[in-house]
């Protein structure tokens, strides 16, 4: 069988056996069920797990969630749900990452009514799209710039190289944010292809993403903070253009910024409850995105995606008590073979968490092997 026609027969078990389950477990709860992320695109690989728009009602359809790995295949899956609220919030177009709401394809829908409220959401978004760039868009945009503004001044204060990469990783992506909205756009594509979208924007200082590429490239401090200085400024220029038909005055203020960092030490030891799931969603995440940014030499993948796992890891550590993973101090611009063997290195390490609590890494010999276990009854799978 042809690797497309696996991935394809995958995916319809998957999505089979949530459908399953919902009729079960939880029926009434489940609205429809989308296909976003690269098996939408197009950009898909050997190793690329299925996104999932599940769409629910109530609360009772989280339990139709699990996060697993496929061990034939070296897959991670998260499947989890998303409430209408949330998709509500999105359709107020407050950042651009909003795919999953624009873009998913429905391959299941339990009532028509649930088609209509979304593409009601979706025309919501597209009329937003649709009108002319107004000062109201302009500050939206400027608000994500201001966000990029605070981390370039916390980078400016920092002299380890892992703190450093961490502030820099909140520039790119408010400013990504930021240029996106002045675009009056939304992210399409993917951090694979995030080089592509930016390049396709109107309004954008010349050549960004090199500039971005120079920054993840860097090798010291000193570099890091003059490259991103160079593409910080540049990007305001962009900005005091357009903000000039509203009659505002866009700066960047160079003054390095005095506050300092709280650190909260009232943390907790962990539960089983708390760290359940963890591991797997990381693997699922980041793993073979960091193997597909070595393959491509996509420094751009490799960086942002330890930016994501760093930043799940900090939020792990702000509330229970755990082992300490830089996980940004193994980033090699010149050799992401090596980071993604340390990224490797990171996630099993984190392993001896589960160890701590009782718990232990959700691995799945094949697809099959999982579905059989997903669709057990509530009370035998808790057993």
């Amino acid at each position: 069988m042809e690797q497309l026609e696996y991935l394809e027969e995958r995916n319809k078990k998957i999505i089979d056996a949530v459908i399953k389950k919902a009729e079960s477990l939880c029926p009434g709860s489940l609205a429809l069920i989308g296909i976003y992320g690269s098996f939408l695109t197009g950009d898909i690989h050997p190793k690329s797990d299925l996104d999932l728009l599940i769409l629910i009602n109530d609360d009772r359809g989280y339990k139709l969630s699990s996060t697993f790995i496929q061990e034939d295949e070296q897959v991670g899956h998260d499947i989890y749900c998303t409430t209408w609220e949330s998709l509500r919030g999105e359709a107020q177009y407050g950042h651009p990452n909003i795919s999953k709401l624009m873009d998913s394809k429905i391959v299941y829908c339990t009532d028509d009514k649930y088609l209509k409220e979304l593409e009601q959401l979706r025309t919501q978004v597209k009329e937003k799209l649709a009108a002319e760039f107004s000062e109201e868009d302009f500050d939206k945009a400027f608000e994500s710039m201001e966000e990029a503004e605070k981390c370039m001044k916390m980078v400016l204060k920092e002299n380890v190289i892992s703190k450093v990469w961490e502030k820099t990783g909140g520039v790119l992506y408010f400013l990504g944010n930021a240029i996106t909205l002045l675009n009056k756009q939304y992210i399409r594509m993917g951090v694979k292809l995030a080089y592509e979208e930016l390049n396709g924007m109107e309004k954008r200082p010349e050549n960004l993403c090199e500039l971005i590429e120079a920054v993840i490239s860097s090798h010291t401090t000193e570099e890091i903070k003059e490259r991103l200085m160079v593409l910080m400024q540049k990007t305001m220029k962009v900005f005091a253009v357009e903000g000039a038909r509203f009659g505002k005055t866009v700066s960047f203020q160079l003054e390095q910024d005095e506050t300092e960092d709280r650190c909260d030490n009232s943390r907790k030891q962990p539960t089983a409850e708390a760290l359940k799931g963890t591991y797997e969603e990381m693997y699922s995440n980041w793993r073979n995105k960091m193997y597909v940014a070595a393959q491509n030499n996509n420094r751009y993948l490799a960086f942002m995606s330890l930016i994501s796992f760093y930043s799940m890891l900090s939020e792990i550590a702000g509330e229970w008590e755990i082992g300490n993973y830089d996980s940004l101090a193994i980033y090699n611009p010149d050799n992401l073979y090596a980071t993604a063997q340390a990224f490797d290195a990171i996630l099993n390490a984190y392993l001896s968490e589960y160890r701590k609590v009782g718990l232990s890494a959700r691995y799945y010999k094949n697809i099959d092997a999982f579905i059989c276990d997903y669709l057990l009854p509530e009370t035998v799978a808790e057993a």
